[in-house]
């Protein structure tokens, strides 16, 4: 059956399959990057020895509750860390980077980010530029910043001298957020781990690991970072957990995140999981191929817009670090119209019409389009952007490569309808 039954153009499904033939072998790469990361999924579940019981729901303070602690038994191994925190009430990314980051700092304490501005919602946590009773500089830990280099690279020089201080820790944003750079290569990072080592060896390693997870074979815990933290209903979740966060490190960090997360001396030991583990565990089996699929669709997105001439981050056969691609649309009608296209290809709430609005954490309107089956599930398919120059979108997502595929031909469609 063609896309035609959408109101594709038999013109734009030639031109776009064309461009789709030219990434066969970067699909490849990707497709051994999901074997490898599915594998290892699986030799966790053997390991960990899942069986029903862990599926189970338990009420109350849910003292040796088995689904929990064997989901983050598993998350651990996954992720190559001797502890994980994984709980459905932490809300969102945000939420558990906030953790992670209180759990950690202590004032006097130094907070050294070292890939530029923070993403917007982690302002108001870090305390920037709005005070609001509760951030961490209110709390007496101090922020300092590197900002990458003009070509959007980490800075060693600057990152050395930063690190005379001795920070308590040294902070990574794996995606580019709302900024327009490019992923950091392993390579990258490794020399950027070493040379933390060598001039801070007492600093915790921490990363934002938001859109990252099962984008490469490996995952920031085999590299020698010390904790990082996710969100369940990106990456993680494969589009099945309905709410929910991690935080994976060494046990030590972990055991003082989780007291900020229920209560000093108690921890870990309590906190129901509302019978959510099963799809938490499954969601976890099913996330490198439904990343696999989110990679597919960036990348041909990517190819497409590259060859009708926008300028797109990161480029179809660049290095991937996260499942975000950015569009520079150069103006707020294209922005709106890619979003309603977005929308339009959903398989939920495709007859509603996205539109700019104030959102928390954020300074500029947003626009958001994502008929998604969780609210907010930025590994289904969705874009947003804020309303301000150059009105950059950001896509993320795809459940399915052939949604990504259906959504990107209505956006040519509408952007360039001379296409047809």
């Amino acid at each position: 059956m063609s896309y035609n039954i959408f109101g594709i153009s038999e013109r734009v499904e030639s031109w776009v399959q064309e461009q789709e033939e030219a990434l066969r072998p970067l699909f490849s790469n990707l497709k051994r990057v999901k074997e490898a990361t599915t594998l290892r999924v699986m030799e966790a579940f053997h390991h960990c020895a899942i069986r029903d019981i862990h599926f189970h729901s338990y009420t109350g303070y849910a003292y040796d509750d088995p689904g929990r602690e064997a989901t983050e038994e598993v998350y651990a191994r996954v992720f190559g860390t001797e502890d994980a925190l994984v709980r459905p009430a932490i809300a969102s990314g945000t939420h558990a980077l906030s953790l992670m980051l209180f759990g950690c700092l202590r004032s006097g304490d130094e907070l050294l980010i070292i890939s530029g501005a923070p993403y917007d919602t982690l302002h108001s946590v870090i305390g920037i530029d709005k005070k609001n009773g509760a951030t961490l500089t209110e709390r007496g830990i101090r922020y300092s910043q590197v900002d990458l280099t003009a070509d959007g690279r980490f800075d060693p020089v600057k990152i050395g001298e930063a690190l005379v201080t001795k920070p308590k820790m040294v902070y990574v944003q794996r995606s580019q957020g709302y900024s327009f750079r490019n992923g950091f290569t392993k390579e990258e990072i490794d020399a950027m781990i070493s040379l933390i080592r060598e001039k801070s060896p007492s600093s915790i390693i921490a990363f934002d690991n938001c859109y990252g997870e099962f984008t490469s074979i490996s995952e920031p815990g085999h590299w020698g970072v010390d904790i990082f933290a996710g969100s369940l209903i990106k990456n993680p979740g494969g589009g099945l957990v309905s709410s929910g966060g991690y935080i994976a490190g060494r046990a030590d960090l972990i055991e003082q995140c989780s007291y900020q997360l229920t209560a000093p001396g108690i921890g870990k030991e309590i906190g129901g999981t509302f019978g959510t583990t099963r799809s938490v565990l499954q969601g976890l089996l099913f996330a490198p191929t439904v990343t696999y699929h989110a990679l597919k669709s960036a990348a041909l997105f990517a190819k497409c817009y590259e060859q009708l001439g926008y300028e797109v981050n990161p480029p179809f056969d660049g290095e991937r670090q996260d499942i975000i691609e950015a569009i520079k649309l150069g103006n707020e009608e294209n922005l709106l119209a890619f979003c309603e296209e977005i929308q339009k290809a959903s398989p939920v709430d495709s007859h509603l019409l996205p539109v700019p609005g104030d959102m928390p954490g954020y300074t500029d309107q947003v626009i958001m389009a994502a008929g998604t089956f969780v609210q907010g599930s930025s590994i289904e398919l969705s874009a947003d952007g804020p309303l301000r120059e150059p009105f950059i979108v950001y896509l993320q997502g795809s459940l399915l490569y052939e949604q990504g595929k259906l959504a990107l031909m209505r956006t040519i469609q509408r952007l360039h309808p001379h296409m047809m």
